[in-house]
């Protein structure tokens, strides 16, 4: 049996609509025609077996639906659609696979102790996306709208949404540009597209388990005035042969450093944080300040955001480099180093191979005091144990 297309108003008339808060603000870049009214529905005929949440892994099984829109520069941005998870068929000389007209996003739906499903945050996902659409030379969009596209999928998919606490669905946009030409140049078409599945830890320790780091200052992941800042393709692939490099020396992560002072920038995929005491006798939670080399990540704007709400911590953006962490052991003065992201949230560190002298992190020896504080603060919010403002529910 073929499947139906349904065309409607809005998808939300054929399920229940979700509970809208008012954003908190808008793209500055939204006057794109990508509009949510009038999205097409077309449901799998084969809808597949859902994964146990005990075994899955981080992005290998992908839920029965998509979400897909067209752009191309004459006519602007076509209807979206969800359709069956399914391949593309598109040009082998589209500009993406050639010269990185790509960016995308990550980011998760919860399913809360009420069964109900929320997004965390997700407009500065739109914002970032937005801003990678930039360096990427991509058309704008309206995040507002994408967004509740982005919910329609993830109300279709609601049975891939994990009911085991520390699994999630996991949400990835993307956006291609599409157009079969050699020049380089800036396309002339593109797709957003969007693709969920469930997941559980993304690092083989587990939840809340420390790894250890490579800090080798030869290997630089990007620089000021480059694309460090934006969630482009071309941002991860490099890395790959570098993690390979950790793996054999002994180490779960690459610690990236910048510059002759070997400035800490990011951890694997992550932001870091470091907890100490400062030179100056205070309590300080501290990561490296954006320079443009560095991920502009949601879990690290939330991190800072709940820290400075304690008031028991200096919470800091500051430079930091591989002496001052060194010091700061010498002296004792070292409490803890996390990775923070929207894979693993909070992520403890227990060692850095750092020009072959390992030091010792005691972030584990006095129960990772703060790491665990924001992971527990954290979680509880996009879980929905907490309510929140930043917690945006689905349905």
């Amino acid at each position: 049996m073929a499947a139906s297309v349904v065309r409607c108003a809005r998808l939300g008339k054929l399920m229940a609509k979700a509970l809208h808060k008012p954003l908190a603000f808008q793209l500055a870049r939204c006057a794109s025609t990508l509009k949510h009214d009038g999205i097409e529905l077309t449901r799998t005929q084969n809808p597949r077996p859902k994964p146990d949440d005990k075994t899955l892994e981080f992005g290998r099984e992908f839920s029965d639906h998509m979400l897909l829109v067209d752009w191309n520069k004459d006519e602007g941005w076509g209807t979206p659609k969800i359709a069956p998870f399914g391949n593309f068929s598109l040009s082998p000389a589209l500009s993406a696979l050639h010269y990185a007209t790509e960016c995308f996003e990550g980011l998760k739906a919860y399913r809360g102790p009420d069964g109900k499903i929320r997004l965390f945050r997700p407009m500065q996902n739109m914002k970032r996306l937005s801003d990678s659409a930039v360096a990427a030379s991509l058309p704008e969009f309206n995040g507002e709208e994408f967004l509740e596209c982005i919910k329609d999928l993830i109300r279709v998919d609601r049975e891939w949404v994990p009911k085991t606490e520390n699994c999630s669905l996991y949400v990835r946009p993307t956006f291609i540009g599409t157009e079969p030409y050699l020049g380089v140049g800036r396309s002339n078409k593109a797709r957003l597209y969007c693709i969920t599945c469930p997941v559980g830890p993304y690092f083989k320790e587990g939840t809340f388990n420390p790894v250890s780091l490579y800090a080798d200052p030869q290997y630089i992941r990007a620089w000021p005035g480059g694309v460090g800042n934006s969630k482009m393709g071309g941002n991860y692939g490099p890395t790959i042969r570098v993690q390979k490099v950790a793996e054999k020396q002994g180490c779960s992560q690459v610690l990236w450093l910048l510059g002759e002072d070997h400035q800490l920038t990011e951890v694997g995929t992550m932001n870091i944080f470091v907890h100490w005491i400062n030179e100056d006798g205070d309590p300080e939670i501290a990561t490296p300040p954006l320079s443009g080399a560095i991920l502009p990540g949601v879990t690290r704007m939330s991190l800072l955001d709940l820290g400075k709400t304690w008031g028991t911590h200096k919470v800091v953006e500051r430079t930091i480099t591989m002496q001052d962490v060194q010091k700061a052991v010498k002296d004792g003065r070292l409490k803890e180093i996390f990775g923070a992201g929207t894979a693993c949230v909070v992520c403890p560190v227990n060692r850095i191979l750092f020009l072959k002298e390992d030091i010792l992190i005691p972030t584990m020896d006095t129960g990772a005091e703060v790491a665990n504080r924001f992971y527990k603060e954290l979680t509880d919010i996009q879980y929905g144990r907490t309510e929140h403002e930043w917690s945006v529910l689905v349905d």
